[in-house]
Protein backbone atom coordinates (compact mmCIF):
# COMPACT_ATOMS: atom_id res chain seq x y z
CA UNK A 1 0.00 0.00 0.00
CA UNK A 2 1.38 3.57 -1.36
CA UNK A 3 0.58 6.66 0.55
CA UNK A 4 -1.46 7.65 -2.19
CA UNK A 5 -3.78 4.70 -1.39
CA UNK A 6 -3.69 5.15 2.54
CA UNK A 7 -4.67 8.75 2.17
CA UNK A 8 -7.64 8.19 0.03
CA UNK A 9 -8.79 4.38 1.90
CA UNK A 10 -8.66 6.98 5.57
CA UNK A 11 -10.61 9.40 3.91
CA UNK A 12 -13.26 7.30 2.81
CA UNK A 13 -13.23 5.12 6.30
CA UNK A 14 -13.58 8.06 7.96
CA UNK A 15 -16.08 10.09 6.07
CA UNK A 16 -18.31 6.69 6.44
CA UNK A 17 -17.77 6.50 10.28
CA UNK A 18 -17.79 9.94 11.33
CA UNK A 19 -21.36 10.10 8.81
CA UNK A 20 -21.64 13.90 8.60
CA UNK A 21 -24.54 13.66 6.46
CA UNK A 22 -26.36 11.08 8.43
CA UNK A 23 -25.58 13.42 11.28
CA UNK A 24 -26.81 16.80 10.18
CA UNK A 25 -30.64 16.80 11.41
CA UNK A 26 -29.01 16.38 14.76
CA UNK A 27 -27.04 19.01 14.26
CA UNK A 28 -29.38 21.29 13.05
CA UNK A 29 -32.12 20.42 15.99
CA UNK A 30 -28.49 21.25 18.55
CA UNK A 31 -28.61 24.74 16.31
CA UNK A 32 -32.14 25.45 16.02
CA UNK A 33 -32.60 29.66 15.83
CA UNK A 34 -29.07 30.24 14.98
CA UNK A 35 -27.98 32.34 12.67
CA UNK A 36 -25.83 31.40 9.78
CA UNK A 37 -22.83 32.80 10.89
CA UNK A 38 -23.53 31.05 14.95
CA UNK A 39 -24.22 27.62 13.01
CA UNK A 40 -20.94 27.81 11.26
CA UNK A 41 -19.22 28.60 13.78
CA UNK A 42 -20.35 25.49 15.65
CA UNK A 43 -19.74 23.65 13.17
CA UNK A 44 -15.79 25.08 12.86
CA UNK A 45 -15.24 24.07 16.41
CA UNK A 46 -16.72 20.56 16.26
CA UNK A 47 -14.59 20.14 13.12
CA UNK A 48 -11.51 21.55 14.15
CA UNK A 49 -11.93 19.53 17.38
CA UNK A 50 -11.96 16.04 15.62
CA UNK A 51 -9.31 17.04 13.35
CA UNK A 52 -7.27 17.90 16.35
CA UNK A 53 -8.47 14.79 18.33
CA UNK A 54 -8.06 12.22 15.54
CA UNK A 55 -4.64 13.61 14.40
CA UNK A 56 -3.25 13.00 18.37
CA UNK A 57 -4.53 9.40 18.21
CA UNK A 58 -2.91 9.01 15.04
CA UNK A 59 0.46 9.54 16.39
CA UNK A 60 -0.42 8.44 19.98
CA UNK A 61 -3.21 6.35 19.87
CA UNK A 62 -2.10 2.88 20.60
CA UNK A 63 0.41 4.29 22.98
CA UNK A 64 -2.33 5.81 24.95
CA UNK A 65 -5.12 3.02 25.29
CA UNK A 66 -1.70 1.25 26.48
CA UNK A 67 -0.58 3.55 29.28
CA UNK A 68 -3.57 4.00 30.99
CA UNK A 69 -4.67 -0.30 30.29
CA UNK A 70 -7.38 0.68 28.05
CA UNK A 71 -8.31 -1.97 25.41
CA UNK A 72 -10.40 -1.50 22.95
CA UNK A 73 -13.26 -3.66 23.54
CA UNK A 74 -13.27 -1.45 26.79
CA UNK A 75 -13.28 1.65 24.85
CA UNK A 76 -16.20 0.16 22.42
CA UNK A 77 -18.79 -0.90 25.54
CA UNK A 78 -18.12 2.91 27.07
CA UNK A 79 -18.68 4.69 23.63
CA UNK A 80 -21.98 1.98 23.33
CA UNK A 81 -23.03 3.05 27.07
CA UNK A 82 -22.72 6.96 26.17
CA UNK A 83 -24.25 6.28 22.64
CA UNK A 84 -27.22 4.90 24.57
CA UNK A 85 -27.73 7.31 27.05
CA UNK A 86 -27.44 9.65 23.73
CA UNK A 87 -29.92 7.83 22.17
CA UNK A 88 -32.54 7.22 24.88
CA UNK A 89 -32.65 11.77 25.64
CA UNK A 90 -33.60 11.82 21.72
CA UNK A 91 -36.19 8.89 21.47
CA UNK A 92 -37.92 9.94 25.31
CA UNK A 93 -37.32 13.56 25.36
CA UNK A 94 -37.71 17.41 23.88
CA UNK A 95 -33.83 16.98 22.12
CA UNK A 96 -34.20 20.86 21.71
CA UNK A 97 -34.88 21.49 25.03
CA UNK A 98 -31.64 19.28 25.87
CA UNK A 99 -29.90 21.64 23.94
CA UNK A 100 -31.66 24.95 24.11
CA UNK A 101 -29.55 28.13 24.86
CA UNK A 102 -31.41 30.52 26.37
CA UNK A 103 -28.94 33.58 25.25
CA UNK A 104 -29.37 32.08 21.56
CA UNK A 105 -32.20 34.10 20.53
CA UNK A 106 -31.22 37.45 22.86
CA UNK A 107 -27.97 38.22 21.23
CA UNK A 108 -27.91 37.14 17.83
CA UNK A 109 -25.16 39.08 17.00
CA UNK A 110 -23.02 36.77 19.93
CA UNK A 111 -21.06 34.50 17.21
CA UNK A 112 -18.10 33.50 19.84
CA UNK A 113 -20.34 33.32 22.63
CA UNK A 114 -23.30 31.04 21.24
CA UNK A 115 -20.15 28.90 19.19
CA UNK A 116 -18.61 28.67 22.68
CA UNK A 117 -21.63 27.84 24.61
CA UNK A 118 -22.65 25.32 21.67
CA UNK A 119 -19.44 23.87 21.47
CA UNK A 120 -19.06 22.94 25.57
CA UNK A 121 -22.73 20.90 25.40
CA UNK A 122 -22.22 19.09 22.17
CA UNK A 123 -18.62 18.28 22.64
CA UNK A 124 -20.10 15.02 24.35
CA UNK A 125 -21.60 13.47 23.16
CA UNK A 126 -22.13 14.59 19.81
CA UNK A 127 -18.80 15.05 18.79
CA UNK A 128 -17.57 12.36 21.20
CA UNK A 129 -18.69 9.62 20.73
CA UNK A 130 -21.64 10.15 17.93
CA UNK A 131 -19.17 11.26 15.63
CA UNK A 132 -15.52 10.27 16.48
CA UNK A 133 -16.48 6.84 18.37
CA UNK A 134 -14.65 3.21 18.56
CA UNK A 135 -15.01 2.06 14.99
CA UNK A 136 -13.03 5.82 14.11
CA UNK A 137 -10.41 5.61 16.51
CA UNK A 138 -9.89 1.96 15.91
CA UNK A 139 -9.21 2.70 12.42
CA UNK A 140 -6.97 5.54 12.84
CA UNK A 141 -5.20 3.42 15.19
CA UNK A 142 -4.74 0.67 12.64
CA UNK A 143 -3.81 3.28 9.52
CA UNK A 144 -1.19 4.88 11.96
CA UNK A 145 0.27 1.19 12.03
CA UNK A 146 0.56 0.88 8.00
CA UNK A 147 1.54 4.40 8.08
CA UNK A 148 4.72 3.77 9.70
CA UNK A 149 5.45 0.82 7.67
CA UNK A 150 5.12 3.62 4.79
CA UNK A 151 7.63 6.21 6.27
CA UNK A 152 7.07 9.97 6.76
CA UNK A 153 4.83 10.06 3.60
CA UNK A 154 2.38 7.52 4.77
CA UNK A 155 1.92 9.83 7.56
CA UNK A 156 1.81 13.44 5.45
CA UNK A 157 -0.92 11.54 3.68
CA UNK A 158 -2.71 10.47 7.37
CA UNK A 159 -2.95 13.48 8.41
CA UNK A 160 -4.30 15.01 5.06
CA UNK A 161 -6.85 12.51 5.30
CA UNK A 162 -8.17 13.33 8.49
CA UNK A 163 -8.36 16.98 7.71
CA UNK A 164 -9.98 16.58 4.53
CA UNK A 165 -12.66 13.94 6.10
CA UNK A 166 -13.06 17.19 8.72
CA UNK A 167 -13.77 20.02 6.25
CA UNK A 168 -16.34 17.72 4.19
CA UNK A 169 -17.66 17.40 8.02
CA UNK A 170 -17.71 21.33 8.10
CA UNK A 171 -19.32 21.19 4.81
CA UNK A 172 -21.96 19.19 5.55
CA UNK A 173 -22.91 20.80 8.55
CA UNK A 174 -23.08 24.44 6.98
CA UNK A 175 -25.59 23.20 4.92
CA UNK A 176 -27.77 22.82 7.78
CA UNK A 177 -29.77 25.77 7.39
CA UNK A 178 -31.87 24.40 3.93
CA UNK A 179 -32.71 21.45 6.26
CA UNK A 180 -34.09 23.12 9.36
CA UNK A 181 -36.04 25.09 6.78
CA UNK A 182 -37.46 22.33 4.72
CA UNK A 183 -38.74 19.36 7.44
CA UNK A 184 -39.78 22.37 10.08
CA UNK A 185 -40.30 21.45 13.69
CA UNK A 186 -42.65 18.97 13.39
CA UNK A 187 -40.47 17.03 10.84
CA UNK A 188 -37.34 17.99 12.69
CA UNK A 189 -38.65 16.46 16.36
CA UNK A 190 -39.84 13.09 14.04
CA UNK A 191 -36.01 12.65 12.89
CA UNK A 192 -34.68 13.50 15.47
CA UNK A 193 -36.99 10.46 17.88
CA UNK A 194 -36.56 8.16 14.76
CA UNK A 195 -32.30 8.45 14.69
CA UNK A 196 -32.58 8.25 18.47
CA UNK A 197 -34.22 4.87 18.35
CA UNK A 198 -31.64 3.87 15.81
CA UNK A 199 -28.87 5.56 17.77
CA UNK A 200 -29.89 3.17 20.99
CA UNK A 201 -30.01 -0.08 18.43
CA UNK A 202 -25.88 1.19 16.99
CA UNK A 203 -25.21 1.82 21.11
CA UNK A 204 -26.08 -2.17 21.96
CA UNK A 205 -24.27 -2.87 18.90
CA UNK A 206 -20.85 -1.54 20.12
CA UNK A 207 -21.77 -3.25 23.53
CA UNK A 208 -22.05 -6.28 22.65
CA UNK A 209 -19.15 -6.10 20.33
CA UNK A 210 -17.28 -4.81 23.05
CA UNK A 211 -18.20 -8.03 24.84
CA UNK A 212 -17.80 -10.36 22.50
CA UNK A 213 -14.25 -9.14 22.11
CA UNK A 214 -13.47 -8.95 25.77
CA UNK A 215 -14.97 -12.39 26.58
CA UNK A 216 -14.87 -14.65 23.55
CA UNK A 217 -17.73 -16.74 23.24
CA UNK A 218 -19.89 -14.78 24.76
CA UNK A 219 -22.15 -14.32 21.71
CA UNK A 220 -22.52 -15.87 18.32
CA UNK A 221 -20.97 -14.15 15.44
CA UNK A 222 -24.74 -13.33 14.39
CA UNK A 223 -24.69 -11.07 17.32
CA UNK A 224 -21.45 -9.22 17.43
CA UNK A 225 -21.41 -9.16 13.43
CA UNK A 226 -24.80 -9.38 11.79
CA UNK A 227 -24.10 -9.00 8.60
CA UNK A 228 -20.46 -9.89 7.63
CA UNK A 229 -18.56 -7.97 4.90
CA UNK A 230 -19.05 -8.97 1.74
CA UNK A 231 -22.50 -11.39 2.82
CA UNK A 232 -26.24 -10.19 2.03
Amino acid sequence: MGAVDLGVNLFVALFALVDPIGNIPIFAAATAGATLSQRMSVSALICLFIVAFLVFFFFTGLALLEFFGISLAAFRIAGGILLLLLGLDMAREDFLKIFADADSQSDLADVRGYARRRFQRLIVPFAMPLLIGPGAISTIIIQAGEATKIGPSGQVAGVAAIVAAGLATFICFAMTGPISRLLGEVGMAIVVRVLGLILCALAIQFILAGLGEAIPGMFSGAVTAPYPAGGH
